[in-house]
């Protein structure tokens, strides 16, 4: 069947929202803890890193849902990229994810998974790339077959997952006994505003593919509401869960040990629950990655079927399978990349380089409601809150962390900058010739 085949909606508002929780709760929130610490030595600095980083994150989700009432279009950022600013731009975007930024965290999650699981089961270097490699093609055949199956895949996952972690809070706040002092407790190494901003980005990459809900719009029921419902319900309900959990990390134990930690989550586990702690600590990491890795295989293949209709890749990407109604070739696609970046651990280097780069696209979204709101026609079932304070509050957060990576790691940071713009001129001298 053609690009032009009919996708199937089957995606509900529970469905939706797991698909936003499930992905954005993966590893980091296990790891993520000890760097946030490190910059900022407080209880409450701590505390407010992760609530300011969801404020943010909900901001970014409001002006997604807004564009989304207005375009709910299979390929979400990609397609309004193209509305509102040009099709070169949503081909940057695209680029950039299948090269890099998708497939790549792709690849890394799918790594934590397979790592994480050699606790169970001894696996060395190569059976560790070959149990990621695995994990990938059983969960792209589970979007091949049809984005009902792999959305209920995703809302068990996450439903487990979310109770798991309740399960810690509830642990750790119940046989915690040093929050109390933690917070009143001043911090032995003032808070600097550098040291929280880089607290803050280091928790907001924490929050990362808030976004890809909007990729399925064309299979979501009723796209226009469900997709604004899920991106604030979803964020707000993780946004919750870390605050909760770090509170949980904290009342368990020292915040020095929280900020020398390389493993925050295991060494909390040790201290309240005893021997079986990383074990337990261990599989609820694996079903957590497991989690995230199928939300995000789920959902990039919707951008390169919208990249395929608007002719930026070849007609044959976009194909919809006759049966299963899903863009098949785009989902073994992007499995082979993401194996090739597994196998040969590329994608560290590539994802690191290029992963701060979407922040300008997300910052040239929230931007665009600035235009788009007096452009004739315009007129989205959902309005985003704060306009014109909380967009603009976006843009110069987006702006921080891009200048901020650029000023720390210059080249790095400038290689993964032209790695996008590559996308360039291969879009004007290969896509759009004549």
């Amino acid at each position: 069947m053609t690009s032009l085949g009919e996708l199937r909606r089957s995606v509900g508002l529970a469905r939706a929202t797991a698909m936003v929780v499930g992905i954005i709760i993966g590893a980091s929130i296990f790891v993520q803890p000890s760097a946030i610490t490190a910059e900022v030595p407080s209880a409450r600095g701590v505390l407010l890193v992760w609530a300011v980083a969801g404020f943010l994150t909900m901001i970014g989700s409001l002006v997604v849902a807004e564009l989304a009432s207005m375009w709910p279009r299979t390929g979400g950022v990609y397609a309004w990229l193209n509305e509102a600013y040009s099709p070169a731009l949503g081909f940057l975007w695209g680029w950039a994810m299948f090269w890099t930024m998708h497939t790549g965290i792709i690849a890394a999650i799918a790594t934590v998974f397979a790592q994480y699981l050699g606790t169970f089961v001894p696996l060395g270097p190569a059976g560790t790339r070959g149990m990621a490699v695995a994990a990938v093609w059983v969960l792209s055949a589970v979007s091949y077959r049809g984005i009902r199956q792999a959305s209920v895949v995703q809302t068990a996952l996450t439903a487990v997952k979310v109770l798991a972690i309740l399960l810690i809070i509830a642990i750790g706040l119940s046989m915690g006994t040093g929050l109390g002092a933690a917070i009143v407790t001043p911090a032995a190494t003032p808070v600097t505003a550098t040291g929280f901003v880089a607290a803050l980005i280091a928790g907001l990459f924490a929050y990362g593919g808030w976004h890809m809900v909007s990729y399925a719009a064309e299979e979501t029921i009723d796209p226009t509401r469900t997709i604004p419902r899920a991106l604030v319900i979803g964020t707000l309900t993780v946004t919750v869960l870390y605050v909760a959990l770090n509170t949980a990390y904290l009342a368990v134990l020292p915040v020095e040990v929280v900020r020398s930690s390389t493993r925050v989550a295991a060494d909390f586990a040790d201290a309240a629950i005893g021997g079986s702690g990383r074990e337990l600590m261990a599989a609820l990491v694996v079903v957590s990655t497991l989690g995230a890795v199928n939300g995000v295989i789920l959902a990039g293949p919707r951008v390169y079927l919208a990249m395929s209709r608007d002719g930026l890749l070849p007609a044959w990407v976009g194909a919809v399978h006759p049966r299963y109604r899903t863009p098949h070739r785009a989902v073994v696609l992007q499995a082979v990349w993401a194996s090739v970046l597994i196998s040969t651990g590329s994608y560290r280097a590539l994802f690191t380089r290029v992963v701060y780069t979407e922040w300008i696209f997300f910052a040239l979204l929230a931007a665009s409601l600035f235009f788009l709101r007096r452009r004739p026609g315009y007129a989205p079932a959902y309005r985003a809150w704060g306009y014109p304070v909380l967009p603009a509050l976006f843009v110069a957060s987006s702006a921080v962390i891009v200048v901020n990576q650029l000023v720390t790691d210059p080249v790095d940071s400038a290689m993964g900058l032209l790695l996008v713009l590559f996308g360039v001129p291969f879009y004007y001298l290969r896509i759009k010739r004549p």
